[in-house]
């Protein structure tokens, strides 16, 4: 197989603190990768970076917050120089029924998963523009496509992401940049620990719940962080160098093939 071709290349992933956000992270970092990692858990970041070291810098930034987006981004190429790929990781869940869901609670999950992503792709793509280089992934979930009971803001605010990466993925095409998504099903996270009840969390999950219409995981078991991290360095690298625009589900089955 050829090679991933990202050696030597600067990534800015964000929400890189745990979860996927992390396991890409060091994917990224294994594979010869600068990792800039951005998170509002300064505190876990730091962590991380410790266990990656010289591998993974540390950039704490709230990504709901504009201009000290900018002002990472601008610092991240000040000490690493160009960013040419991008990964946004950040999310939050707040779960609930739409009758009984806060004003709040929708505008905290499309913060960070919409608006989160609208800042940072936005930074990012105007420097890869003059560049006309770089590929740009996006977490966003296989809730995006498909209804889930209790998790509308959730879903609304993934499906916005989509809808906007493939949107800058076909205005960035003629400068050489490609944007794709990557949407994970039920994954082993911190995030799909906090919606389960009791010890039997997993599998409940993989088995489905007929009475909220939800199909389980036709291969049996959940995600690991690593498996989704996979997919997106490969939409990453040169291996997807003819791809843009796509929305990668890995979700093991759970959307029917979305």
């Amino acid at each position: 197989m050829r090679e991933l071709g990202i050696a030597g290349k600067v990534a800015l992933v964000t929400g890189a603190a745990q979860g996927i956000g992390a396991a890409v992270s060091e994917a990224l970092c294994t594979n010869g990768v600068t990792v800039a990692g951005v998170d509002v858990n300064g505190e876990a970041l730091r962590r991380l970076a410790t266990r990656l070291p010289g591998r993974l810098l540390a950039f704490p930034a709230d990504v709901r917050d504009a201009d000290a987006v900018e002002k990472v981004v601008a610092t991240v190429e000040a000490a690493l120089g160009p960013v040419g790929i991008l990964v946004n990781a950040a999310g939050v869940l707040r779960t609930g029924p739409v009758v009984e869901l806060s004003d709040s609670d929708w505008r905290a999950v499309f913060a960070v998963n919409a608006d989160g992503v609208f800042h940072v792709s936005r930074a990012v793509a105007r420097r890869m523009v003059r560049r006309r280089s770089g590929a740009i992934v996006t977490v966003a979930s296989n809730a995006a496509g498909v209804p889930r009971v209790d998790m509308a803001a959730y879903a609304a605010s993934k499906a916005a992401t989509v809808a906007f990466t493939k949107c800058l993925g076909l205005e960035l095409a003629s400068h050489g940049i490609r944007c794709n998504v990557v949407s994970p099903g039920s994954t082993d996270t911190p995030m799909q620990r906090s919606m389960w009840d009791g010890a039997d969390g997993a599998r409940a999950v993989v088995a489905g719940s007929p009475e909220a219409f939800r199909v389980g995981i036709p291969l049996g078991r959940l995600a690991r962080p690593e498996q989704v991290a996979d997919a997106v360095v490969f939409l990453a690298s040169e291996l997807a160098g003819h791809i843009t625009m796509h929305d990668l589900y890995v979700d093991g089955g759970a959307a029917l093939g979305g």
